[in-house]
């Protein structure tokens, strides 16, 4: 509310004190006059000094000619590296009825171990070290409560979490009263075909060796994942007091013979805890070492592949395979990165040719409009 004093009753004494002033300041009893303008400094009254780039055509259309001259020899470069890599791919699911693995279609996690043999050809030499993958597809490992499913501290041999999991591993964090090591769903649905390799020679299978360490990243391997502390010899001791997840056939301490590479350090339970993005997916399952300089490592020729199927994927539509690949400076085979390239540096290219055009036939015209007098 406004109040106004007249000189009249300020003559009769009465007190001019302070008056509401708009905005929030104040005069009062010759006090200085409060504000909210802001500081006179270059900050606060924005005279700091600014560049902003003009876009004309002499400095767009360079642009758009130089993006496209390097990036479309970089993606030449690329998917001609990506085609140079050696892939091999056998579907082992078994859907088709004519499929040697047909019969294991409908194996379940507590069925009796199904096996079946694929007889396949290589058209050509894999000449550098090959990597076996194994490959799954329809297989939502990125779900949110799929990924949260598990205990790190757990896999990172805390002793207190192991026999006291985390309640994200729920439902699969006990069975029977016991605590479930690994807890989880990741670890509750690892990966357990188990795949191998033989050359063919005048009807004699020669076994493929195929190395199982050196498959898991080196962080994964000697910081995310340890085992419980105590007596490293004797992993049944330390994990005494625990029970298996419900859909694996063994317990964790009997996942491989050798100390190494048994228990939470395992190398493919390690590669499997890291969690696909996509629906489709691919994990390395063994590694094919060059013996020497002068063979390949795995010449032409007729080949067989024994699978013990025990992954049940068809209740689900889901999909398994087998890959066999070299890999680049780039890594694996991936098309996608070149196309990319190539693609952006052509569209960058097309469209500094059609501005060139329209800026030589239309830049120099006088666009400005007739004034009738």
């Amino acid at each position: 509310m406004a109040v106004n004093y007249s000189a009249k009753e300020e003559a009769d004494g009465h007190p001019s004190g302070g008056v509401g002033m708009p905005g929030g300041g104040a005069v009062g009893g010759g006090g200085a006059v409060k504000t909210r303008k802001p500081d006179n400094t270059a900050f606060k009254q924005q005279r700091l000094p600014a560049w902003q780039p003009i876009l004309t055509a002499g400095t767009v259309l360079p642009a758009f000619f130089i993006i496209g001259l390097i990036f479309i020899p970089i993606g030449i470069g690329i998917f001609v590296t990506s085609n140079n890599i050696r892939e091999y791919e056998i579907d082992y699911t078994g859907t088709e009825p004519s499929s040697p693995c047909n019969k294991c279609l409908n194996v379940s996690w507590d069925s009796t171990p199904c096996t079946c043999t694929i007889n396949f050809t290589l058209e050509h030499s894999f000449e550098s070290n090959v990597f076996m993958y194994y490959g799954l597809s329809n297989f939502y490992q990125n779900h949110r409560r799929y990924v949260k499913s598990r205990d790190d501290s757990q896999l990172n041999g805390d002793n207190s979490s192991l026999l006291n999991p985390s309640k994200e591993c729920e439902p699969y964090r006990t069975n029977e009263d016991k605590p479930i090591a690994p807890c989880g769903a990741i670890a509750n649905s690892m990966f357990n075909d188990t795949l191998e390799l033989y050359r063919i020679d005048n009807d004699t299978r020669t076994p493929i060796t195929l190395i199982k360490k050196g498959i898991a990243w080196w962080t994964d391997k000697n910081v995310k994942f340890r085992n419980p502390t105590g007596d490293g010899n004797n992993l049944t001791a330390l994990f005494q007091g625990t029970t298996k997840p419900v859909n694996w056939p063994k317990p964790v301490y009997m996942l491989d013979s050798e100390p190494d590479n048994n228990g939470f350090i395992n190398e493919d339970f390690i590669v499997w805890m890291r969690t696909a993005a996509l629906p489709t997916f691919r994990k390395l399952y063994r590694l094919i070492e060059r013996k020497n300089n002068l063979q390949p490592t795995l010449q032409a020729g007729k080949y067989s592949l024994d699978i013990a199927y025990n992954y049940p994927v068809h209740s689900f539509d889901g999909r398994k395979r087998m890959i066999l690949s070299t890999i680049s400076w780039m890594g694996g085979k991936n098309p996608f990165l070149g196309i990319a390239y190539i693609t952006v540096g052509s569209i960058c290219f097309f469209l500094g040719v059609v501005l060139l055009i329209i800026h030589h036939k239309y830049g120099n015209r006088n666009t400005s409009a007739d004034i009738p007098n």
